[in-house]
């Protein structure tokens, strides 16, 4: 299994700025699945809406200035020290079945306009790993992946 974990080119603005995704072998009848982790939930007032908006930049598309969505990618975040928990946890539990284990921080100024992983709808090919229903789950951390199976082939052609 390859772990990458990107460390950061400057000092980051917030604890909570790490990115974290992993690359299933086999799931759902598709090969090399990648899942995005995010942090499912976190506590009321944890961060002040002022203190997150000092943090997110320009829009990437001018239609879509709203920063609710980009406050969110933030809160969904890991700080270093979670980050090294689940990825020692995937390690752990999954080395068989994964084949990549991926972090990046997040670029700062966050762009305004953007959606966050827990805002996204599931549907035919979109979906979420609710790790916390794993018996096997043993982190307290509110973990999450979503995946979209329409990005990659099929085991069986067909």
């Amino acid at each position: 299994m390859d772990i990458i974990i990107t460390p950061s080119s400057s000092p980051l603005p917030i604890d909570r700025a790490y990115c974290l995704s992993m690359v299933i072998k086999s799931f759902k009848g598709r090969r090399d699945v990648e899942v995005h982790l995010f942090r499912a939930c976190w506590k009321d007032g944890e961060f002040k809406k002022s203190d997150l908006d000092k943090l997110i930049g320009a829009p990437i598309d001018p239609s879509s200035t709203d920063p609710a969505g980009s406050r969110t990618v933030i809160l969904e975040s890991f700080t270093d020290s979670e980050r090294d928990l689940i990825v020692n946890y995937l390690k752990e539990q999954y080395s068989t079945r994964l084949t990549a284990l991926n972090s990046t921080p997040l670029t700062f100024p966050v762009p305004a306009g953007l959606t966050g992983l827990s805002q996204v709808h599931a549907g035919k090919n979109i979906g979420f790993i609710e790790f916390e229903k794993i018996p096997s789950y043993s982190l307290e951390i509110p973990l999450k992946g979503l995946y979209d199976l329409s990005q990659h082939p099929p085991i069986v052609e067909g």
